[in-house]
């Protein structure tokens, strides 16, 4: 039996527990916040997340995936909100039982811990926060914000779970030839309301993501069970429209009017929200390696934080557990040799996502408003169905199969080429065509 540490029970530090758990390992989940059945939220960002099929299969190897839907609304494409308020409609896939699921962040947390906890050997510590980390013991330290005291966890392997900006990976930071990058996009966001209407129902449609895009910024829209959505506007921190130049109620609402006419109506405390609460930043985290011998291993955005607008941050992190669930049962005996494959695995994928993440920012922004961006998503379905099995759209791949990210980043690449060029052959063929019957 190893016995594990894991910092960090957000989401996929309380699957990670679970997987475990599961495999008879002795394992302490500690958290620096308080524990989610208190009423108490665990997860940070707020955005409510869109589920595939990637977390869906975590989720179906702890048994947990058909309770864990019914908290979930099915969103089968994107709704374009243009600025005059006309409407169109983009299926994300030319099966329309094929959809992601939106679901708020408290539910899952709550489902994925109490998965962990139904194992004995799973002991979840809440309030506790890392200080720090001994990599070679490995030990980690640990505040109990209770009661002030220091707790001194030592384990034969210490997992870091603990997001984007992790006390597990600072600890790695300070190693030899450990590799680090950030950066950030020059947007951040801010969580917004759309109450239900007065009967209780959902005021705009509910099996949609609704999108506001604007070019250079753009406002999104989940639905939750109770009839609300959850909006959340992306926008530039700086310059002359931005987050930083708009200070005053007025010159909110002023923008809001201009940019989204059709939904401020849909949103009567548009101003509480803008007064009360925070603008949060977008990062993209890479490093390596996610392990230390066979002493510590990053999972999630510890190892690989990226942008939300592709929908698959926590489903790439619940992939993560699958993975090293796996190699762990590979080469069980040998912990150090299953991190290193489980790192060799997944480093390309999350790269791939990284890049995926932040091109369908420009995407979602700049390109599903016009008629050009829906006359392909047509086309790419008409293909699919043309050849099945032999064209798959590129967000097909990424959120309806598990595909992994990189094959399917590359095979989106060889197909629009192939593509492209079919138009550019078939277009000069009638331009031959043309020519000869004039001649």
């Amino acid at each position: 039996m190893t016995k594990f540490s894991l910092i960090g029970s957000g989401l996929a530090g309380g699957m990670m527990a679970a997987f475990l758990g599961r495999r008879g390992d002795e394992v302490d989940l500690f958290e620096r916040r308080p524990d989610p059945h208190a009423g108490n939220l665990v997860g940070g960002r707020s955005i409510n997340l869109a589920l595939s099929t990637r977390g869906i299969h975590a989720l179906q190897q702890l048994g947990i995936a058909e309770e864990v839907l019914r908290h979930a609304i099915p969103m089968r494409g994107r709704m374009i909100h243009d600025k005059s308020g006309e409407l169109h409609f983009t299926p994300y896939d030319r099966d329309p039982t094929k959809c992601i699921n939106s679901i708020g962040r408290g539910a899952l947390n709550t489902a994925t811990l109490e998965a962990a906890q139904r194992y004995p050997n799973v002991r979840v510590h809440f309030n506790h926060r890392c200080t720090a980390v001994d990599l070679d013991a490995p030990a980690a330290q640990l505040l109990n914000t209770e009661t002030n005291e220091t707790l001194h966890a030592r384990a034969d392997a210490i997992i870091g779970v603990d997001g984007a900006f992790s006390a597990v990976r600072r600890a790695m930071q300070r190693l030899d030839r450990f590799e680090y990058s950030q950066s950030y996009l020059p947007h951040g966001y801010q969580e917004l309301t759309i109450p239900p209407a007065s009967d209780g129902s959902w005021p705009m449609e509910k099996h949609a993501l609704h999108i506001w895009p604007r070019k250079s910024f753009m406002m999104i829209a989940l639905p939750n069970p109770d009839g609300s959505f959850t909006c959340t506007l992306f926008w530039e921190f700086a310059g002359p429209r931005s987050f930083e130049s708009t200070r005053s109620d007025d010159d909110f609402r002023r923008f809001f009017e201009e940019e989204f006419p059709d939904a401020v109506p849909l949103m009567p405390g548009l101003l509480e929200d803008f007064r009360n609460n925070p603008t949060g930043s977008l990062v993209t985290i890479r490093c390596a390696p996610w392990h230390y011998g066979d002493k510590i291993a990053l999972l999630g955005d510890a190892a690989h934080a990226v942008v939300p607008f592709y929908g698959q941050g926590m489903n790439a992190a619940f992939e993560d557990c699958v993975v090293l669930d796996e190699c762990l049962a590979e080469f069980s005996g040998e912990r150090g040799r299953a991190f290193a494959e489980y790192f060799a695995r997944r480093k390309e994928n999350s790269d791939a996502l990284a890049e995926l993440a932040v091109h369908n920012f420009i995407e979602m922004r700049d390109k599903t408003v016009s008629k050009r961006f829906r006359a392909k998503k047509k086309l790419d379905h008409l293909l699919e169905g043309w050849l099945p099995g032999v064209y798959l759209p590129l967000y097909t791949m990424v959120s309806f199969r598990r595909i992994p990210y990189a094959e399917a980043a590359r095979r989106a690449r060889r197909q629009d080429a192939i593509v492209y060029a079919s138009l550019a052959a078939l277009a000069l063929l009638a331009a031959i065509l043309s020519v000869m019957l004039i001649a």
